[in-house]
C-alpha cells in the first residue's frame, strides 16, 4: 500500500467522476419512459398544476422527470460506485484485511485507520450496522490474539463518511459510532489528506467535471416521449371511457 498525494486524489476523483456517475447517470436519464416510474395518482395532476399551472402531458412529464433526474438517479448512482471510488480514487490506501476498504494513518493523531467507506449521512441501512461492527470486532480480537498493543480498535477502526455533516448522521451511524469512531466530509478528508481545506477542493473537482456537461437535449427528448406516451395513455383511456358509455347506452335502450 502506497498512500496518494492529495493532487493524485483529486485528479482521480474528477476521471470517475466523469466516467462512472456522470456517464451512469446519462445513461439511466435516456431510458426514461412512462412506465419507468411509480406514479402516486393522489399528487401527480395536484404537482403539475401546482408548478405549471396545467396538467398537459409536457407538464405531467415534467413533473416526473425532473425529480428523477436532479435527484434519486443521481443520489442513487453515486451511491452505487462506493466501492468503485475506493478502487478508482483511493486505490493507493487500499487494505488487505477482507471487509475493510481502506487504510491510512490519520494526519491529525498519526495513529493507523482500519477504515469502512460509506457515500453519505443517510446511505447506511439497519443491516450494515451489524456487518461493519462485526468486521471491526474481528480486527479487535486478532490484535488482543496476536498481541499488537499499537491497534486500538476503539480509536482506529472507523467509518469514513464521503459527504455530509455530523449532526445530519443517521441513528444507523450513531449505533455504530456507540463503539467505533464515524467521521465524515471535511473531517475525514482532513484526516486523510492532512489539507483542511481539501473537501472544498475535492467538491471544486466535480464542478469542473460539471462544467463539461450540458444535456439539456437529452432531457428535453425525455420530456418529449414521456409526454407522447401520456397523451397515448390518455387516448387509450377515452376510448375505453367511451367505449363503456355506448354499451351502457345500449342497454338502457332494450
Amino acid at each position: 500500500m502506497s498512500d496518494s498525494t492529495p493532487e493524485e486524489i483529486l485528479d482521480k476523483a474528477k476521471v470517475f467522476f466523469r466516467e462512472r456517475v456522470v456517464s451512469s447517470h446519462i445513461k439511466n436519464v435516456s431510458k426514461l419512459k412512462l412506465d419507468t416510474f411509480n406514479i402516486n395518482p393522489f399528487t401527480w395532476k395536484y404537482l403539475s398544476f401546482f408548478v405549471f399551472g396545467n396538467d398537459d402531458p409536457e407538464s405531467l412529464a415534467k413533473v416526473l422527470i425532473y425529480p428523477r433526474v436532479m435527484g434519486t438517479s443521481i443520489s442513487t448512482t453515486f451511491g452505487s460506485h462506493i466501492q468503485a471510488f475506493c478502487s478508482d480514487v483511493l486505490s493507493g490506501y487500499a487494505s488487505l484485511i477482507d471487509g475493510i476498504d481502506i487504510e491510512y494513518v490519520d494526519q491529525t493523531d498519526g495513529r493507523r485507520k482500519y477504515c469502512q467507506i460509506k457515500a453519505g449521512p443517510e446511505t447506511i441501512n439497519s443491516g450494515d450496522v451489524e456487518t461493519i461492527t462485526n468486521r471491526f470486532r474481528g480486527i479487535k480480537n486478532l490484535a488482543r490474539t496476536n498481541n499488537q498493543r499499537e491497534i486500538n480498535p476503539a480509536l482506529d477502526c472507523v467509518v469514513g463518511v464521503l459527504y455530509g455533516d455530523f449532526e445530519d448522521l443517521s441513528g444507523n451511524y450513531l449505533r455504530i459510532k456507540e463503539e467505533f469512531p464515524v467521521i465524515c466530509g471535511k473531517t475525514f478528508w482532513h484526516r486523510l489528506t492532512g489539507d483542511e481545506g481539501f473537501y472544498t477542493k475535492l467538491i471544486d473537482a466535480f464542478t469542473e467535471v460539471a462544467m463539461e456537461i450540458d444535456e439539456q437535449n437529452m432531457i428535453r427528448a425525455a420530456i418529449d416521449r414521456v409526454a407522447a406516451q401520456i397523451s397515448a395513455s390518455d387516448s387509450r383511456a377515452d376510448r375505453v371511457a367511451r367505449t363503456k358509455q355506448t354499451s351502457v347506452y345500449e342497454l338502457s335502450k332494450r
